[in-house]
């Protein structure tokens, strides 16, 4: 077969070596994706080049990026402005943002490190989680993406905690994460990466320097956020460590100032109602007006309850 007969592609050819249906081959050319073929008799003929922007839509496509998005980038491509630099910077973000590694483990295995029986409804809603993954071909055998994360699991549950307690506590501490993670890049993209991303894809020299940066920004958020963790964790097992031990009879007294966790919905109506600089004050002034009112109460309480005397009621200190 000559190199020619190679590089020439029916649509049938050419959506097999693609993975793409002809449906969908035909939708990205009315779409503007996809350049059209070359006629040849009342044939369409596609090339090396057609596959090639095939499997770039692929990946862009698996990287979340909508087809509007990819036809700017593609547009950009074709004007000479150059993409090599953006799919680089889509690359550096894309790519793992954690050094662990994945890793295999044997169903048998799973089945020994929680409690030694087979649980295939923990199994799926693993899986739904992201916590493991299925491999084509071995039901045998799942992908750890984080052994951490497993490991972390299998710790619970040997102390005791239901595996759908687990589960459930991820779904909650997932979602928790995944917002602190937006509002990261919201800060990062407001103050760094503002100038990358105007209205038209950033040239290869600007996507390069965006790559960069986000290399070098990529642990800070993991480190910022393992420092909070700390943090929060000492100020939280202490705080639960008091309340129990207050709840067994002994008596614990905070040596200073105990912060105190708010609703969000109470912290913003009070923003609302004296502005953010004014919140700590605002609340230590409520506080301290209930507790005046519920001592104000307690001593009419027992003014009306005093014996009948002589007409006249003794405060207490006098």
């Amino acid at each position: 077969m000559s190199e020619q007969a190679v590089a020439e592609y029916r649509i049938e050819d050419l959506a097999h070596h693609s993975g793409a249906t002809v449906r969908t081959i035909r939708a990205y050319q009315d779409r503007g994706l996809l350049p059209k073929p070359e006629r040849r008799g009342r044939s369409n003929v596609y090339r090396d080049t057609h596959l090639a922007r095939l499997r770039q839509i692929a990946d862009l496509l698996d990287r979340g990026y909508t087809l509007a998005s990819i036809k700017e980038l593609l547009e950009a491509w074709d004007a000479g402005r150059g993409l090599g630099g953006v799919l680089g910077l889509v690359a550096e973000v894309h790519g793992p943002w954690t050094d662990e590694e994945a890793a295999r483990i044997s169903r048998a295995e799973l089945n020994a490190r929680f409690g030694g029986r087979p649980d295939e409804r923990a199994v799926d809603e693993a899986v739904e989680l992201g916590v493991l993954e299925r491999l084509p071909g071995r039901e045998d055998e799942f992908l750890v993406p984080s052994p951490q994360e497993l490991a972390v699991a299998a710790e619970l549950y040997a102390a005791g905690v239901p595996l759908d307690a687990v589960t459930g506590h991820l779904r909650e501490l997932r979602a928790q994460v995944e917002s602190i993670a937006a509002r990261f890049l919201e800060f990062t993209t407001e103050h760094v990466f503002a100038r990358y991303l105007g209205s038209t894809p950033p040239t290869d020299a600007d996507a390069a320097e965006a790559a960069a940066l986000v290399r070098r920004l990529r642990p800070l958020a993991q480190q910022t956020v393992d420092a909070e963790l700390a943090r929060a964790m000492r100020l939280q097992a202490t705080r639960h460590l008091q309340q129990h031990l207050t709840a067994a009879g002994t008596a614990v007294v905070p040596a200073g100032p105990v912060p105190v966790a708010l609703p969000g919905a109470t912290v913003r109506a009070v923003q609302e109602l004296v502005g953010p600089a004014h919140v700590a004050a605002f609340v230590r002034a409520a506080t301290e007006r209930e507790l005046q009112a519920r001592t104000m109460n307690e001593l009419a309480s027992r003014v009306v309850h005093a014996p009948e005397g002589n007409g006249t009621t003794t405060l207490p200190g006098e």
